[in-house]
């Protein structure tokens, strides 16, 4: 998979792309990852990128030639996505879509923001990774690249992992125990002990349940089936009290 990034500061980007498992991915050859600083494609001897904002106001802004220029240049990867705040909100589903394609490209935007035309005119789309404001795009982008990746075969060394995530199946992660058994008094269920694996997979199934409706209830469109509340009720052990558990849908 090829991703290209544009970002004035690739000097932010290359470490973390070096390491763990997108280290290993790229030098497996499995990733391209491509950085573009847009300052390179700059005509003034300044390489300057931004300039303060047509109706005034506090702050710059990314000017659009500089980018236009470099991705006519570097023809990235498509689709091609701008980072930002009021972006499109990024999550697992298109993590597992973009998982599927050959390539995508990034745009980090700094300053007070980018030229509006760089959104309209050049890229397919924006995102945004949460409702909060980065400095620049570029944690964005290690966040955008890291969730896709590790969904690409091979990547994570055991591809199973990725099928028993959080948001997977509409569902937070079921809780993880190892060694010791016995850590502070704090003891491992017994269930995970017991070696019965048709047990096990039920038990996780129902804390996988019960923490989605206690954390985040919103991922759970429908009230309980039969199925589901007999399953709760074989744990009954479970951390999250059972009068959580309402027939009624819950609020969002």
């Amino acid at each position: 998979m090829r991703i290209d990034v544009f970002s004035i500061f690739p000097e932010y980007l290359d470490p973390p792309l070096n390491v763990s498992l997108l280290g290993r991915a790229r030098a497996a050859g499995a990733l391209d990852v491509r950085l573009h600083d847009p300052r390179a494609f700059t005509a003034d001897r300044h390489r300057s990128v931004d300039d303060e904002p047509f109706g005034g106001g506090a702050g710059m802004v990314m000017t659009p030639a500089p980018i236009f220029a470099a991705v006519e240049a570097v023809q990235p990867s498509r689709p091609l996505f701008l980072l930002s705040a009021s972006g499109r909100r990024f999550d697992q589903a298109l993590a597992r879509e973009l998982a599927t394609g050959p390539g995508f490209s990034l745009i980090c935007g700094r300053y007070e923001g980018v030229d509006q035309r760089v959104a309209d005119h050049l890229c397919d789309g924006e995102l945004s990774v949460g409702d909060f404001v980065l400095s620049g795009g570029e944690g964005a982008a290690l966040v955008v690249i890291e969730a896709v990746a590790r969904l690409m075969p091979g990547v994570m060394g055991n591809d199973a992992s990725a099928t028993e995530e959080s948001f997977t199946q509409a569902r937070l992660e079921y809780p993880q125990y190892t060694r010791p058994a016995d850590f502070r008094g704090w003891v491992v269920p017994e269930v995970l002990r017991s070696g019965d694996h048709g047990r096990i997979a039920r038990w996780r199934e129902a804390q996988a349940l019960r923490r989605t409706l206690a954390r985040r209830p919103d991922l759970v469109a429908e009230p309980l089936g039969p199925a589901e509340r007999a399953l709760l009720a074989e744990f009954p052990e479970n951390e999250f009290p059972e009068d959580e558990f309402r027939d009624e849908a819950p609020s969002r």
